[in-house]
């Protein structure tokens, strides 16, 4: 038996049902125990169904297929049994699949669960995937949150496909995914800057990764001008963590430093939003930060083999107290100086600081990851992120894989030089914010200002969280990024 059991701490409320995936047993007789069979199978091998069916059953399964019916649920005296006829075989087709049989199963109030994969297309990790992620609840908040709370406790796997420790690993990545899930969910009147710090500490035990917080003094005695900027307006104190992984023999001789926004809560500061109902959202402005926490977590229990530095300036925006301003002048971190245009340009100005930090330790490559415009948003929706960077092509390329892999997918935007120009400003150095189109491409040229290494921006503000469901990519926060990079981890190799 393997054992995945999500953490169930004080914090993550909605990580308190523990899957149990097993992938040892062998014989359908073995699991009469279980609440309900899931059984995918294609018409070719329709057959498979009269081990789990009565004669009657599988004659209404043949006319049903021959009627176009794909799902069908057969209540039994002592199981319920679930028949997924499956006719489009890609990965992504197979979570989708799973997420419409939760609803069901949430219904019938089923505790453990048995899937059983007889396609031979491999279908039954991501199936999984989409069974558990679309199973996700955030029902802290919830004063009758035991009556909501999905009945669903075990899940066992029956399969030659893939191996315990295959199904350990994906037990990770799944909890990285909501745990960053949850941070993306809590409001500003709990998770402030000081208090995502808190989370990672305690999550940095979970794993065993450890975690260093610069506090307010650390950051002013750095003179981090960019993150101190921007906290001006908040009564919050801002946060610099610092996480890392080294495990003892890794791959890289050079660590893989990963950078996550982390505004907690985004008003604007001065140049307020003005869009209607746009702030309703904006607890899930350190998105980037939650993915990157999610990794790190998932990296750190399933032992990866290689050396990863995170890093998460975090502090909220706000216009009060004494704000920066539009056309206040700031010295960053790194000496540069930015002429401030547009106070809701301020997730660039957390990144470059924390950026021109990461160069201390000579990485191998620097990926940051932000809902950084909205300009990316409106260029591709909420279909795939948008990435750029001065990374090697084979880099960039196996990015690219892993997002088709994971289906966390990416679109590389250019980064020409002509677009400095944009940003060029009359009394400084740079201007945070360029002009009115390719707003995702100027704030990445922003970015660069501060890198000196192989570097890729990922901005994700179009797919860190969802107005409506989405299959398996629940409403609200989607937890995107921890797959994406935990498979471009795990697969890395210098390039």
């Amino acid at each position: 038996m393997i054992a995945l059991c999500y953490f169930s701490g004080p914090i993550y409320s909605s990580l308190s049902i523990p899957y149990n995936m097993n992938t040892t047993l062998r014989s359908i007789s073995e699991y009469t125990s279980s609440d309900a069979l899931i059984v995918l199978v294609k018409k070719t091998n329709l057959p498979f169904a009269k081990t789990v069916l009565s004669d009657t059953e599988y004659k209404t399964l043949e006319q049903a297929t021959q009627q176009g019916i794909k799902q069908l649920v057969y209540p039994q005296a002592k199981r319920f049994v679930f028949i997924e006829i499956i006719s489009n075989s890609t990965q992504e087709a197979a979570r989708r699949l799973a997420a419409k049989i939760v609803p069901l199963l949430r219904n019938y109030r089923l505790k453990q669960i048995t899937l059983i994969d007889q396609t031979k297309d491999h279908l039954l990790r991501s199936y999984t995937e989409g069974l558990v992620l679309a199973n996700y609840q955030f029902l802290k908040y919830f004063k009758n949150k035991e009556a909501l709370q999905s009945s669903l406790q075990t899940i066992q796997l029956l399969s030659a496909a893939i191996a315990p420790e295959q199904v350990k690993l994906l037990g990770h990545v799944l909890e990285g995914v909501c745990i960053a899930r949850d941070l993306v969910n809590e409001p500003l009147s709990y998770l402030t800057a000081p208090q995502l710090a808190e989370e990672i500490k305690q999550l940095g035990a979970l794993a065993n990764f450890s975690v260093k917080v610069l506090d307010k003094a650390a950051i002013e005695k750095l003179n981090m001008g960019g993150i101190l900027a921007v906290n001006k307006g908040s009564v919050d104190p801002p946060t610099f963590s610092i996480l890392e992984w080294s495990p003892a023999n890794p791959i890289n001789k050079k660590p893989i430093v990963l950078v996550g926004k982390g505004v907690v809560y985004d008003t604007g500061g001065l140049s307020l939003k003005p869009t209607a109902n746009s702030m309703d959202f904006m607890k899930s402005d350190m998105a980037g930060a939650a993915g990157i926490i999610g990794t790190m977590y998932a990296v750190a229990k399933s032992e990866l083999p290689i050396h990863v530095v995170s890093l998460i300036p975090a502090t909220d925006n706000r216009p009060g107290l004494n704000a920066y301003a539009p056309g206040d002048v700031i010295k960053m971190f790194n000496g540069s100086t930015v002429e401030v245009l547009n106070t809701d340009a301020e997730g660039r100005m957390l990144l470059a600081d924390a950026l021109h930090y990461a160069k201390q330790y000579d990485p191998e490559l620097v990926i940051d990851m932000a809902t950084l415009t909205g300009s990316a948003a409106h260029a591709i929706g909420n279909q795939a992120g948008v990435f750029m960077g001065t990374a090697q092509s084979s880099t960039k390329q196996a990015l690219l894989e892993a997002g088709f892999a994971t289906y966390e997918r990416l679109v590389e935007f250019p980064l020409w030089e002509e677009y400095a120009e944009m940003l060029k400003s009359e009394i400084a150095d740079i201007k945070n914010l360029g002009g009115s189109g390719a707003g995702a491409i100027t704030a990445g040229k922003f970015l660069e200002h501060f890198v000196a290494y192989d570097w890729i921006h990922i901005d994700i503000a179009g797919v860190a969280f969802l107005h409506h469901e989405d299959a398996y990519r629940v409403k609200g926060g989607t937890g995107y990024g921890v797959q994406l990079l935990y498979n471009f981890l795990s697969n890395y190799s210098k390039p």
